[in-house]
């Protein structure tokens, strides 16, 4: 339960600023005036658009409308959504308020989430939303703020970044998938269904549509998705992809076989027009509006250029007459070398008073933007408040991706000099390890063993989290 605040008080103590309205600027602005800490957020559209923006809203979704498994207790990401929950997070309910059905994965109607969370924060009474684009480093008068521009931070900031860091700012691609009407899609080749049939929260197992492919059909796709004309980006040759949002294309390029074993994996999934033959690949689709009038093709993002989009694209048995909302694209996301230049709790250890938050610290993925947002929330408002907040245990989701951004990554012994760090999403291999609880009489083996330690460590996690966050332990609560 949020601690009670008096707002009268509240207004005399001096204002945090935030600089940035995505997923992590949003999260960190709820968190601060939660904790009765009064919040200038500065946006800056409508006054300057981005390459990958649609609105003016606050949290807008400019990729997938998922936040991955809901699942918390062997999934790491569903882990991340409990945790998040735990604290309080509006993303998550915001996120939560509005859900559409994607299997075990948490999907969100993209304008309804927007529209809630800008609700929430235009009416707390300790947020002032500043509509304007900062574009240099705060200045010293700000004496407390969080940077969470993400992805697609103005040049002019990333430049005053760089300049004050002195260091470059990486980047790497990031690409959009396309969206399709979804009566548009012929339903008597394509058939709803979650993989293995998984229900999750809003679902029914029924949740994806697929488009089957046989062997011919595949080999020809590939080919067309490796002719393709693509766009160029000259100034930006050589800058990495980011392994979890490859173009399509790209993951052709790596192999004939690479798509029958990544997004377009035929395993879990019986056609329902004809049970007896077995899709060679099959194309799933996933709801993305709350009308379920919209529909993403999942995995496939894209910089194929927008004619050839949808030449290859039609080529997908149960899309030959897709009528597409909005095609595919890409954009360039930067990221700071943090675990050098910020300290544990995301200060630039250069101007103390100066946090990051989101996707330009090395996270990646909605969720984990968001978490790293709550986080710099939580610690800029206990820094303002002068109480001691200790960083979150290691064994937790937010300990674990905390400690990845901050220094967790390896260094490379033979390059010495060279800069390792990359984006990551929340997993398993960044937590501490822990044995498998021993089942009476039976050795546990292969994926029940592994589900047996990821259980393991998520107790464990819930358990610390809520000692963290100053919560009873949950048999208590619920007592």
């Amino acid at each position: 339960m949020a601690r009670a605040v008096d707002y009268l008080a509240a207004m005399s103590t001096q204002p945090v600023h935030v600089v940035g309205g995505g997923l992590a600027g949003s999260e960190a602005s709820w968190q601060l005036a939660e904790a009765g800490v009064p919040v200038i957020l500065h946006e800056m559209r409508p006054v300057r658009g981005t390459d990958a923006h649609k609105t003016q809203g606050l949290a807008e979704l400019v990729c997938s409308n998922s936040f991955r498994s809901d699942d918390a207790e062997t999934n790491a990401v569903g882990l991340l959504h409990a945790e998040m929950r735990l604290a309080n997070s509006l993303i998550m309910s915001c996120g939560d308020a509005n859900q559409v059905p994607a299997g075990g994965a948490l999907a969100v109607d993209r304008d309804g989430f927007s529209d809630a969370v800008t609700a929430k924060l235009e009416a707390h009474p300790l947020v002032t939303i500043v509509r304007e684009e900062v574009e240099g480093l705060p200045p010293a008068e700000w004496d407390k703020t969080i940077i969470a521009t993400g992805p697609l931070t103005a040049p002019s900031l990333a430049a005053a970044i760089a300049e004050a860091t002195g260091a470059d700012a990486l980047a790497f691609f990031d690409a959009i998938a396309p969206i399709v009407h979804f009566d548009s899609i012929d339903l008597d080749t394509a058939w709803f269904q979650s993989r293995y049939d998984k229900v999750g929260p809003g679902g029914t197992g029924k949740d994806y549509i697929n488009c089957p492919m046989d062997k011919d059909q595949y080999l020809a796709f590939v080919e067309a998705l490796i002719d393709g004309g693509k766009t160029e980006f000259k100034e930006w040759e050589g800058t990495p992809y980011f392994d979890g949002c490859l173009p399509i294309e790209i993951m052709a390029e790596r192999g004939v076989e690479t798509l029958r074993h990544g997004p377009m994996k035929p395993m879990g999934l019986t056609n329902a027009h004809n049970p007896e033959v077995k899709a060679y690949a099959v194309v799933q689709l996933r709801q993305d509006n709350a009308l379920g009038t919209l529909y993403n093709m999942v995995g496939f993002q894209t910089k194929l250029k927008y004619a050839e989009q949808t030449r290859i694209f039609k080529m997908i048995p149960g899309l030959e007459n897709a009528e597409f909302a909005r095609l595919g694209g890409l954009h360039r996301n930067t990221y700071l070398n943090s675990p050098t230049l910020l300290d544990g709790s995301l200060q630039l250890k250069s101007r103390p008073g100066l946090r990051f938050a989101g996707q330009i610290t090395g996270c990646e993925g909605y969720v984990e933007s968001a978490a790293i947002g709550l986080l710099a929330g939580r610690f800029a408002a206990a820094e303002r408040l002068g109480r001691p907040l200790p960083l979150p245990p290691v064994t937790t989701a937010f300990g674990a991706l905390l400690n990845h951004i901050t220094g967790g990554h390896i260094v490379s012994d033979e390059e010495p000099g060279k800069r390792s760090f990359q984006p990551m999403n929340v997993n398993f291999g960044l937590f501490p390890q822990i044995e498998a609880p021993k089942s009476e009489g039976k050795r546990l083996r292969g994926k029940e063993k592994t589900n047996a330690r990821r259980r393991a460590i998520t107790a464990r996690a819930l358990v610390d989290a809520r000692e963290w966050l100053g919560i009873a332990p949950a048999r208590e609560a619920a007592e």
